[in-house]
């Protein structure tokens, strides 16, 4: 049935824009239809008792898209929002917000898979940057990377312990050769100088914050050149600066599966001079 032409609608039409689709016995939007909404957003889909109830389509006049369940008018259940910036989530919804499991997408190709709560990044995730292929995986809170975490690279792995989205205390370095660099990491209120701290200080990249606001960077790169932090929307926010205080390096362990190292042959130890050296 559609509004057009129903004076009996007239005021339905007034609020919640022109509709045409099923109805009930009491005149509600029950079934299937279609909604064009006064601020110019269209839904289409199902409706139970006048709500949005079931499987629907609505899309925003800006170009943000949802496809997905709906509950008593709101998202709830399964559903994918698109973005007018061009990011994806696709996964749960509990009352309008991105909660339980989840994948974004962001407009600059990187992906966050994991919990969500309450619209934020919450629980246990994996962030990968599409630019540098490695990825972050661990322990996040309130959008943020928290607790145990490890960082994945091409040749090495960062594990330890997060705070603030930085990594904090103790760690590790893990190579692909086998050995091991173990130390902790520290917030420097001030850039160290190259004499003092010469290649110890790292440089990460930052996920973007809860939603779709902006990107980060933190510490500096190769001694003491900062590198300035982005806040969201672009402005300047104040750089974090991380250094990496190395305690000891275990030794190279490789594997050589046909090799016959029977006679009590060690290679362990000439390993160990290697790397120290």
């Amino acid at each position: 049935m559609s509004d057009v032409g129903s004076d009996e609608f007239d005021d339905e039409r007034s609020k919640h824009g022109e509709y045409e689709g099923d109805r009930n016995e009491a005149g509600e939007r029950h079934g299937v239809g279609k909604a064009v909404l006064p601020n110019g957003d269209i839904y289409q889909g199902q409706y139970e008792n006048g709500r949005r109830h079931g499987q629907g389509t609505y899309r925003f006049k800006n170009g943000a898209r949802y496809v997905g369940d709906y509950y008593q008018n709101v998202k709830h259940g399964q559903g994918t929002f698109y973005y007018p910036d061009g990011s994806k989530y696709e996964g749960s919804w509990v009352e309008e917000l991105r909660q339980g499991h989840g994948v974004y997408t962001y407009p600059n190709g990187d992906t966050y898979d994991g919990e969500w709560l309450h619209h934020t990044r919450h629980g246990q995730g994996v962030y990968h940057y599409k630019e540098t292929g490695s990825e972050y995986k661990g322990s996040w809170v309130n959008g943020k990377m928290e607790s145990a975490g490890e960082y994945i690279h091409s040749n090495h792995r960062y594990k330890g312990n997060f705070v603030n989205n930085n990594p904090y205390g103790q760690g590790k370095y893990v190579f692909d050769t086998g050995c091991e660099q173990h130390g902790e990491y520290h917030q420097a209120e001030q850039p160290a100088t190259n004499e003092e701290n010469g290649q110890n200080i790292k440089t990460q990249k930052l996920p973007y914050p809860g939603s779709r606001e902006g990107y980060f960077t933190i510490g500096t790169s190769e001694g003491a050149e900062e590198d300035r932090a982005e806040g969201k929307w672009g402005e300047l926010a104040s750089t974090t600066v991380l250094r990496w205080i190395p305690k000891c390096i275990t030794g190279l362990t490789p594997w050589t599966p046909a090799k016959d190292t029977s006679g009590g042959e060690k290679e362990t130890a000439s390993a160990e001079e290697g790397a120290e050296n």
